[in-house]
């Protein structure tokens, strides 16, 4: 079946009992049992329930892997992951994580006894010279959030093999539709499916997305004993979203393209972090292994004082965190979703003062560029 086929119907399917074309939300806590320890499939909602089971089912279809969890969150997710190490492994990330990532590791983690090593992912002999004989783990974000690096998923495959590491990659920018980590090598997948898997900022989810028989047993011993499996109501908000994801990502694309053209060429725009434009340093890469450029746009406007000024005279783009939804939204990310991370790691990286993101939505280009000029012309 292809992507928009297997995004409608897998878990999906008609109610048996009804006939229903949508299943329905099982808002209850507990199931009767017609026996001690005999049951219908289900015995308590923390441990499963059909919403999270039929959207599981969904999510591993759509990435190609063997088993998916889901999660209350993306950082439920991405937690529930790094609880494979075990006190005194050694970790690998992107060196511009999500700034939540980064006070997970950095201020959480590291309490258990796990040691955390932060590199440009880009560059595939920076990740070798960061290993050690206790590395485990080798976890990527591609894009990065915000600072738009693309990792080459083959090469940090390699690397994977090579040295017996877990390789972990966030899709959460691109998601399913525009890029693939396990068709390239990936042993994990994580997602925040608040933004596009959901696409209405109207939930919180996450994902993890798993291609071996062990990992996927040590994760759904993390979520029903940690408690932090997604709830009925949230996992059907979330499959009805995934419905139309292959049509709200060809529109996302579409916007994407053409909002990073006009702030490339507009003369106030220091510099677009964009793979889709050929000055990206990693334009080829991103060529090779996603099927889209996406819709997350970077923009440096050379000073704190600038990024403010845009940021309170758009009218149409919401000053926001989060992305991925329907509407656009505009935010600083070193005083925003980055901010827990210290000031000189943050400029160390490229999350500069004047950086702005964007994650942009599908309503009608046009009107997206010209608030965004009448923004600029502010300045």
């Amino acid at each position: 079946m292809g992507f928009s086929t297997d995004a409608i119907h897998t878990g999906q399917e008609p109610d048996p009992s009804t006939g229903a074309i949508v299943p329905p939300i099982y808002q209850t806590s507990t199931y009767v049992q017609t026996s001690i320890n005999q049951n219908k499939g289900y015995d308590y909602a923390r441990t499963n329930h059909p919403n999270r089971k039929a959207l599981e089912r969904c999510v591993a279809k759509l990435e190609g892997g063997s088993a998916a969890y889901v999660f209350s969150s993306g950082m439920a997710a991405i937690d529930a992951v790094f609880r494979l190490l075990r006190p005194g492994d050694h970790a690998i990330l992107s060196e511009a994580v999500y700034g939540g990532v980064y006070r997970l590791t950095t201020q959480l983690l590291v309490q258990f006894g796990l040691e955390f090593t932060f590199v440009d992912t880009s560059s595939a002999e920076k990740v070798r010279a960061a290993l050690r004989p206790s590395t485990k783990l080798l976890y990527v974000e591609t894009p990065t959030n915000p600072t738009m690096i693309v990792s080459d998923l083959a090469a940090m495959s390699a690397i994977a093999r090579e040295s017996a590491l877990t390789l972990v990659v966030d899709n959460t920018f691109l998601s399913p539709y525009l890029q693939r980590p396990i068709e390239h090598g990936a042993h994990i997948v994580v997602h925040s499916m608040t933004k596009y898997l959901g696409g209405h900022s109207d939930l919180t989810a996450g994902a993890v997305i798993l291609t071996r028989p062990e990992d996927a047993e040590r994760i759904y011993f993390v979520q029903r004993s940690a408690g932090a499996g997604l709830a009925p109501m949230d996992c059907f908000l979330t499959a009805r979203g995934i419905k139309t994801l292959a049509v709200r990502m060809e529109r996302h694309n579409q916007n994407g393209i053409a909002l990073a053209n006009f702030l490339a060429g507009h003369p106030k725009v220091q510099r677009v972090l964009y793979p889709g434009l050929p000055s990206h340093p990693q334009h080829e890469v991103a060529r090779r292994q996603q099927y889209g450029s996406g819709a997350m746009i970077s923009f440096d406007l050379g000073s704190l004082e600038a990024a403010r000024r845009l940021l309170e005279n758009v009218k149409l783009c919401s000053l926001a965190e989060s992305l991925g939804g329907v509407e656009t939204l505009i935010s600083h990310p070193a005083l925003m979703t980055h901010a827990s991370i210290p000031p000189d790691v943050r400029r160390a990286v490229g999350i500069a003062d004047g950086l702005v993101r964007i994650s942009v939505g599908i309503e009608d280009a046009e009107d997206l560029i010209a608030d965004l000029d009448q923004a600029l012309a502010k300045l």
